[in-house]
């Protein structure tokens, strides 16, 4: 296991690599540094931005110094373990295919050879890690996409993506939380909200979270959207699932 490396990041803020890929250990190892100052309350530590492969530390240079802070998250880093796979929550979200929601698919079959049907059954039959959370409030950078559906991004992005929108942009696939701009080849919707600034937790999924699409219809989006405005659909969360059996 090699060692973390770590370096500034302005004058209240430094970083910690643990790698220069993605790789589900790496992430493993970002993920349990993370809970691991959660838990340690280390004061001057104001807070945490985990990504692939680094975890950020946001810091009140007055409550600890650079120094201080960088002997103790070494220290913490040579008292963790081998990173092993920990129980997560699996998110069951609801994806309509096709229809007015996934313009690209057509552009998806050209390019990967498959039918309509194979790529949304490949697609929705994965389990997606979500590696981290960025971009947008609630946008999910999710690992784990089939090679067969690996395409490059649109050349030129849309001006507008709608929210919900599900797409693929190279090796992974992901949900738009808002209306945005955006490169990704789109194949489908979701009625369910990544982001809802008027939720007790307005971001839907934490990193280290599993998502899995599950195939509806049209008419059973739009009555999961009413559901959803209304407040009473409820997703299917497994919690404490174990991606080993996966």
């Amino acid at each position: 296991m090699t060692e973390p490396k770590l370096y500034p990041l302005g004058d209240q803020a430094l970083t910690v690599q643990f790698g220069d890929k993605i790789d589900p250990a790496i992430n493993q190892r970002v993920r349990i540094m993370a809970e691991t100052l959660t838990r340690r309350k280390i004061p001057g530590v104001l807070e945490l931005v985990p990504a692939f492969c680094s975890l950020t530390v946001y810091y009140d240079p007055l409550t600890i110094k650079y120094g201080d802070l960088v002997m103790e998250l070494r220290r913490l880093a040579s008292l963790a373990g081998p990173a092993e796979k920990k129980n997560g929550r699996l998110l069951k979200i609801p994806c309509c295919y096709g229809a007015r929601f996934g313009p690209d698919l057509r552009d998806m079959e050209k390019h990967t050879g498959l039918g309509r049907d194979e790529i949304i059954a490949i697609h929705s039959s994965a389990y997606y890690k979500v590696y981290m959370l960025g971009f947008l409030p609630g946008f999910v950078y999710l690992g784990g996409l089939d090679q067969r559906l690996h395409i490059p991004r649109l050349s030129v992005p849309r001006v507008k993506i709608p929210k919900g929108a599900v797409g693929i942009g190279g090796s992974q696939t992901g949900v738009y939380p808002l209306d945005s701009p955006g490169g990704w080849r789109l194949i489908g919707g979701t009625p369910v909200d990544f982001y809802d600034p008027n939720r007790a937790e307005p971001v839907l999924c934490r990193a280290g979270d599993y998502i899995r699409f599950v195939p509806v219809s049209i008419l059973d989006y739009y009555d999961i959207r009413q559901m959803m405005l209304r407040g009473t659909y409820k997703i299917e969360v497994i919690e404490r699932w174990n991606a080993s059996c996966a």
